[in-house]
């Protein structure tokens, strides 16, 4: 367990004095507990965002099997991944997070390609969260679900989260508060709703491997469907990009990482379930048109089928507005990514993109380049199971290069351990070691066909980055200013 109340050197009276340490001002707002830090990484993995918009990938490609085994496995190895990231924001506890991790333990350019992986995967993850939001808005007010209409609400619901979040971290934070309870009431009511309701099949039908997409052998079809657990388990590093935004966030960022992934995969799980024992015709519920031929996502499909098409459509309403709050967060996390990376003088327009707004607050110019690059990133890709396949490899291998190098540190006796007033003791090196291989592995298959696009665009982004950095930023870009500085023990 970790040892959240071990004293450490780096443990400092004043939150403040802590990130001077760093040497950064206290420009961001600090007003969130640590409940908020929690909220805001379980409000982006939502559960219903995640599992609900690509169930029918799921089920596509294995069936009510992958349902049942599928989801509490990728829950088991993002839990290892979430422990080894809590350790090192414990030791590292700026917005910069994974960026920073990478610098300390590594070099300015490893910490330089980690940001821009965790900036450009936070965007991919923003068009997936709020063009699916928009497919279960429209059914719900009886607009048609063309591409015309589901691009021009994927936009507004984009513009507004952007004005929202411009307005100041206690609003965002207050709704990411509110937004625990919708997802875990929601979850609660739709389960409720299918038990008492709907026909059910047999528990052994749990169980059963269906591989509607004919892809051989079962096995691969199976891992394959894991792209909907994972996508859906990415974005928990929000606890650590806040963490200049919370209190105590040496203790309570690393615990906001680990539970959001705790309580997301428990209360995912039982959604999932339930949905998966009232599917009575698969195929149906693959293929499913409204009135004017176009798809209808297979969650909604089956609540409609199992309790109705009323109940149905509303238990979409209930679904879309998690989304709603998953995208606001979204922002918020990305948001302040590209902040810190522009603070240390790493992005084009560095004194632009690191303003903050004297009255709210906030990032203001970081967050309009998130909410403009979001819709670009829609109008590339064009489908939600590449954009969300494109940005789940994106987000791991920001995830995987600092834990790489965490490791690497660790072996070799760095201090950062003890840094860590969070952390994993004797058992840091072994958890490490499973979510590294884990990672690295999910990312492989996560690119292959049918998500070669995503694949082929990660190829494309890295070979762009790299142009970027040979050319300009390798030069110019040292690293924040700490870095370069052992810090004191």
């Amino acid at each position: 367990m970790p040892e959240a109340e071990k004293p450490s050197p780096a443990t400092v009276p004043d939150d403040d004095s802590d990130l001077s340490r760093f040497g950064y001002a206290q420009e961001l707002f600090r007003s969130m507990g640590g409940f908020s830090n929690f909220a805001i990484s379980f409000s982006i993995i939502s559960i219903l965002t995640g599992a609900v918009t690509l169930y029918g990938y799921g089920l596509e490609m294995g069936g009510p099997l992958e349902m049942t085994l599928g989801w509490p496995i990728a829950t088991f190895f993002m839990l290892m991944v979430a422990a080894s990231m809590g350790e090192l924001c414990s030791a590292y506890p700026t917005s910069g997070a994974m960026y920073h991790w990478a610098v300390a333990l590594g070099s300015p350019a490893a910490g330089w390609f980690v940001a821009w992986f965790n900036i450009l995967g936070l965007i991919a993850a923003q068009a997936g969260i709020n063009y699916s939001c928009a497919q279960f808005i429209l059914p719900f007010l009886d607009i048609a679900a063309t591409p015309r209409n589901l691009f021009l609400m994927f936009a507004f619901i984009t513009l507004n989260q952007g004005v929202l979040n411009h307005y100041g971290v206690r609003l965002v934070a207050i709704l990411n508060d509110l937004s625990v309870t919708v997802h875990i009431l929601g979850v609660l009511i739709i389960v409720g709703a299918i038990f008492w309701m709907a026909p059910l099949q047999p528990v052994s039908f749990l169980t059963t491997a269906v591989n509607s997409n004919k892809r051989s052998p079962y096995w691969w079809a199976f891992l394959l469907g894991l792209l909907q657990a994972q996508w859906t388990f990415t974005g928990f590093d929000a606890s650590a990009h806040m963490a200049e935004e919370t209190h105590d966030p040496r203790r309570r960022a690393p615990w906001g990482i680990v539970l959001s992934v705790a309580v997301s995969g428990f209360v995912g799980y039982l959604l999932l379930l339930s949905l998966t024992i009232a599917v009575r015709d698969l195929p149906g519920i693959l293929h499913a048109r409204d009135a004017g031929g176009n798809q209808v996502p297979a969650a909604i499909a089956v609540l409609q089928k199992a309790i109705g098409p009323r109940f149905g459509s509303a238990m979409g309403a209930l679904a879309s507005m998690a989304m709603w709050f998953c995208g606001l967060s979204c922002i918020a996390s990305a948001s302040r990514a590209l902040f810190s990376l522009a603070r240390d003088n790493g992005t084009p327009a560095s004194a632009l993109l690191r303003r903050v707004h004297p009255r709210h607050g906030t990032p203001g110019p970081a967050i309009w380049a998130i909410v403009g690059a979001s819709i670009a990133a829609m109008v590339w890709t064009g489908a939600i199971p590449v954009v969300t396949s494109l940005s789940t490899v994106a987000l791991y291998v920001a995830y995987v290069i600092p834990l790489m190098l965490g490791l690497r540190a660790r072996r070799r006796g760095h201090p950062w351990t003890k840094w860590a007033v969070w952390n994993l003791g004797p058992a840091g090196s072994m958890v490490n070691a499973v979510a590294i291989l884990y990672t690295v592995f999910i990312c492989v298959v996560l690119v292959m066909p049918p998500n070669l696009l995503a694949g082929q665009t990660f190829g494309g982004l890295v070979l762009a980055l790299a142009a970027l950095w040979l050319w300009k930023a390798r030069s110019s870009y040292a690293g924040p200013d700490w870095s370069a500085k052992e810090m004191d023990q």
